[in-house]
C-alpha cells in the first residue's frame, strides 16, 4: 500500500556499499524501517542520504507491505529544516543521544499522534534555543508520559523517588529509594514549562546525576533497555 505520511529519522545504517537501512518514526504507522538502495551513490535520484540525518522530519511517500520486512519509500522531502540541529556541536551531541533513546524504546508499528506531536514539536524547539542544556532532562521526562510510564507526582513535596514504582514517598522502604539534593532538583522539572527551562540552574555534576537518574527510571520501565552508547560523548559535551 502507497502512503503518504510525516516521518521523523531514528537511524540510518549503512547496508552494502551504497544502501542504507533507515529507521523512522512515522506519523500513520508508528516505526517504520526502510531500504534504500543505492542512495550512496546516486546523485539525481529523489532519494538523497543528506536527508535521512537523525531526527530529520521529512514527508514521506512509501511503499508499506506490512509484512514484517523493509518497507520502501519512493519520495521523500524534508518537511521543517532544521537550522542548527545538526551543525552546533552541542545539539549534535543530543541529537545522537536522543535519537538512540527513541530507536530503543519506541517500536510499535502503529499511529500515536500525541507522541508524533511532542517529538515533532520538541525537536523544532531544540533547534530553535540556544540554551539547551537541560533539554535532554526535560525531554525523557515527558516522553516517559507518552510511552505510559510517567511518575506519580502526586506525592511530590516527600523526600524520596522510588525508581522502580515511580513515585515519591515519605521513608525509604527499599533499595529503589532514591533522596537527597538531586531528587530536589529532579522535582524541578516536573511542573516547569519548556520555555523556562533555563530558569532551572544546574551544575554539570547535578545535572549528571538527574541524567543517570532518569535513565536509571527508563531501565526499569522499558523492556529490553540498553544504555544508550552516546551517552559518554552526551557527557564530555556538558562537562
Amino acid at each position: 500500500m502507497v502512503v503518504a505520511t510525516k516521518a521523523i529519522v531514528f537511524s540510518a545504517i549503512k547496508y552494502s556499499e551504497a544502501d542504507l537501512i533507515v529507521t523512522c518514526y512515522t506519523e500513520i504507522a508508528g516505526v517504520k524501517s526502510y531500504l534504500l538502495r543505492n542512495v550512496l551513490k546516486s546523485k539525481r535520484g529523489k532519494l538523497k542520504a543528506s536527508y535521512f540525518q537523525p531526527l530529520t522530519q521529512l514527508e514521506l511517500i512509501a511503499d508499506h507491505k506490512n509484512r514484517g520486512k523493509l518497507e520502501y519509500i519512493k519520495e521523500a522531502k524534508i518537511h521543517c529544516p532544521y537550522e542548527t540541529l545538526h551543525t552546533d556541536m552541542v545539539k549534535s551531541g543530543l541529537v545522537m543521544f536522543l535519537s538512540e533513546m527513541l530507536k530503543n524504546c519506541i517500536r510499535e508499528e502503529e499511529a500515536n499522534t500525541e507522541l508524533f506531536d511532542f517529538l515533532e514539536n520538541s525537536f523544532l524547539w531544540l533547534d530553535r534555543n540556544d540554551e539547551v542544556a537541560n533539554f535532554h532532562i526535560y525531554f525523557l521526562l515527558h516522553l516517559s508520559s507518552r510511552l505510559g510510564f510517567y511518575p506519580d507526582a502526586s506525592n511530590i513535596q516527600a523526600p524520596h523517588f522510588n525508581i522502580l514504582e515511580g513515585s515519591f514517598q515519605e521513608t525509604k522502604d527499599s533499595e529503589y529509594c532514591i533522596e537527597g539534593m538531586y531528587i530536589e532538583e529532579f522535582k524541578r522539572f516536573f511542573e516547569i514549562n519548556i520555555d523556562a527551562l533555563n530558569s532551572i540552574k544546574l551544575s554539570k555534576t547535578t545535572r549528571q546525576h538527574i541524567l543517570e537518574l532518569i535513565l536509571g527510571y527508563y531501565s526499569f520501565h522499558v523492556e529490553g533497555y540498553q544504555k544508550p552508547k552516546s551517552l559518554a560523548i552526551l557527557n564530555q559535551l556538558f562537562s
